[in-house]
């Protein structure tokens, strides 16, 4: 199912982009129903100048409390359990991060062991993880400062609808 619910959502994302109505493009950014991209179509955030957060993002704080700052600590910072997924991002594509978190990794060696369990079957994570993405990106691009983000866009329809259809609503 992990694999099938990661296909679902990769194709979701290439089905809205191809039904695209209306994208909007802003500096190297195109923003679609709220949702913000860079110029080679990868998920990111919008931080305005007063601090308000894209709605994607501002979930993206929500899912990632939610699910991963036990192990990753809060804001992305670490912990002496798992590494700071700030410092990740810096050298990691969203493509690497969703295999990352979809199917899990284990590194053994040098007398350390490291493992990510597998988060492709959870639904808490796999239907928000662009959202985890922009959230952790901003954070390591230093745009989002730690805690929650004080000002956030409005819930788009289509998150709503998104969320709904992925929830299995």
């Amino acid at each position: 199912m992990g694999g099938n619910l990661l296909r679902m959502l990769m194709l979701s994302g290439v089905v809205a982009a191809c039904a695209a109505v209306a994208v909007a493009a802003e500096g190297d950014k195109k923003v679609e129903d709220g949702k913000y991209s860079d110029k080679d179509g990868t998920i990111t955030y919008n931080v305005q100048p007063d601090g308000t957060v894209d709605w994607y993002t501002f979930s993206g704080f929500r899912r990632y409390h939610a699910e991963c700052h036990v192990c990753h600590g809060p804001d992305g910072l670490g912990s002496t359990y798992a590494p700071a997924l700030t410092e990740s991002l810096k050298r990691q594509t969203y493509e690497e991060f969703a295999e990352v978190v979809a199917n899990g990794r284990q590194r053994v060696g040098g007398g350390q062991e490291s493992v990510m369990p597998a988060f492709g079957t959870n639904r808490n994570v796999m239907c928000y993880l662009e959202d985890i993405y922009a959230y952790l990106k901003a954070r390591s691009d230093e745009k989002v400062p730690r805690g929650r983000p004080a000002k956030r866009e409005a819930q788009p329809q289509a998150a709503k609808d998104f969320e709904n259809s992925c929830m299995g609503q």
